[in-house]
């Protein structure tokens, strides 16, 4: 096994909510005493439900959000505090890939301006440099051409293109997807996971790769933790999760994936019983 890139160890995060006027406030634990670690190379897929606490995990494993306990390592380090000159500095070896990338574009300037932006902010290189990298990331991900385009002018599907070129421009270490692809058609799905594992491999990237549907985590998870409620309560090779499932929670996230035969439900139904007896 590799090198860690990432060690999450007793990670725990809280919000309060409410307390208004003479209520108290609400404290909700989003994250709770989780440890988890992601070897160089790797790309570990998280999965859970709605509220199970993967997308407030994936900002901790960004370092766009500190713990109340626990410790985030990168690298064997703890990254700087948020806002910080060290911090903002980090952020080119860790990217992050939002669900909506309408939402994380800039409707005003065009894709290459923003692309471009990303390397005035970390990197120093002339002009020529700089447009010739941007030609070639946009080659890459399908979009050569389309540098000149405004994000309304562009499909969902060539949006979230856009701004895994702006990420990868970049040269990360470290690639952080939070529902990078649920708001896709299922085709277009589809092709932004092949692409996305194509560029894992020419880039080198390391991985987290947040999801609520366990079929996706198949496709790209080298390996797949299950959140429940905070926590993981499952950390295994994708194979072996599959194979024999562990924890019940786990279970019925896989009974509801769709067979492709009665005879192939059957016998995942046959296997899920032995696993659970």
């Amino acid at each position: 096994m590799n090198e860690p890139i990432l060690q999450m160890n007793g990670v725990t995060r809280r919000y309060e909510t409410g307390g208004e006027f003479f209520s108290r406030p609400t404290v909700t634990t989003a994250v709770d005493d989780v440890s988890l670690t992601v070897a160089a190379g790797e790309v570990c897929a998280i999965v859970g439900e709605s509220g199970s606490g993967k997308s407030t995990l994936a900002r901790l494993a960004a370092g766009f959000d500190s713990p109340d306990a626990g410790q985030v390592l990168f690298r064997g380090t703890p990254y700087a505090k948020p806002g910080s000159a060290p911090w903002r500095r980090e952020r080119a070896v860790v990217q992050f890939v939002f669900q909506n990338p309408s939402s994380a574009l800039d409707p005003r300037a065009t894709i290459a301006s923003q692309i471009g932006e990303m390397l005035t902010t970390h990197e120093r290189c002339d002009a020529a440099t700089r447009q010739l990298r941007i030609d070639e990331i946009l080659d890459r991900v399908g979009l050569g051409g389309m540098g000149r385009r405004l994000p309304q002018q562009m499909s969902g599907g060539q949006l979230q293109r856009a701004v895994l070129a702006r990420a990868l421009i970049v040269r990360p270490e470290l690639l952080i997807c939070d529902e990078a692809v649920s708001a896709l058609d299922v085709s277009v799905q589809a092709q932004i996971l092949n692409l996305l594992m194509s560029l894992k491999d020419e880039f080198g990237l390391t991985m987290i790769f947040i999801t609520h549907d366990l079929g996706v985590a198949r496709h790209v998870g080298d390996r797949i933790a299950v959140m429940q409620k905070g926590r993981i309560v499952e950390n295994r090779r994708t194979g072996y999760l599959f194979e024999s499932p562990r924890h019940a929670y786990t279970r019925t996230l896989l009974a509801a994936i769709p067979a492709a035969t009665p005879a192939a439900r059957r016998a995942w139904d046959a296997a899920a019983a032995k696993a659970a007896a």
